[in-house]
């Protein structure tokens, strides 16, 4: 699974919340797109599936799921 992080949203709302807060008007601020991305493997599914993982691609992985 490969997706954005959460807690990197939760801080970038967290300085959209403040700006607006201040005044800002939420139409003038940016529209970004997350920089920062996880890399879940679940190796329990993998298998039942009977799919083998590489192991370049677990040991990039941010968490493995055993």
């Amino acid at each position: 699974m490969y997706f954005a992080d959460v807690g990197a949203m939760c801080r970038k709302v967290a300085v959209y919340i403040d700006r607006i807060v201040k005044g800002a008007s939420p139409a003038d601020l940016p529209v970004e797109e997350p920089t920062k991305f996880n890399l879940i493997v679940n190796a329990r599914a993998a298998k039942a599936l009977g799919i083998k993982i590489p192991q370049e691609l677990r040991l990039r992985a941010d968490k493995v799921i055993e």
